[in-house]
């Protein structure tokens, strides 16, 4: 049996995911990140992305992240997440529809404060598809 690490994702709502894991892999805000046991210790903003856990047996579980907290110690990982939502919960014609609407907004901008707005919805867009299109990916 290969090496495990505790994996908890909490949101405001509740917790999303409690379980040993054999690895993590996360989008930090300097770069994607992958968590195994035995990481060095650190902490990290998250962005909008995907959470992609490993579980024993190498079973894959995707997950999409709005933003948050990454806390890694040596055998236990905790992500404090704005939004998560499991890759099969997402809905592929929404984010495609937010995305193109972002995009539409963007190209007629009418201030800074809107401009900066409408990237962070075009970012959040562009990662929920990403992580609908891993998730169907790993299903092939």
């Amino acid at each position: 049996m290969a090496a495990t690490i505790q994996l908890d994702i909490v949101s405001l709502e509740s917790s999303i995911f409690s379980d040993q894991v054999e690895m993590v892999i996360v989008s930090g805000i300097m770069g994607e990140l992958g968590i195994m046991p035995g990481h060095t210790p650190m902490l990290t903003a998250i962005k909008p992305g995907q959470i992609r856990i490993i579980l024993p047996g190498n079973i894959q579980d995707v997950y999409y992240i709005s933003g948050g907290i990454l806390e890694i110690q040596p055998y236990i990982v905790t992500i404090l997440a704005d939004t998560v939502v499991r890759a099969d919960d997402l809905d592929e014609v929404e984010a495609a529809t937010s995305r193109k609407n972002a995009e539409v907004l963007l190209s007629n901008k009418q201030s800074n404060i809107e401009f900066s707005i409408l990237l962070a919805q075009l970012a959040k867009a562009t990662a929920k598809l990403r992580t609908i299109q891993l998730a169907h990916n790993q299903e092939k």
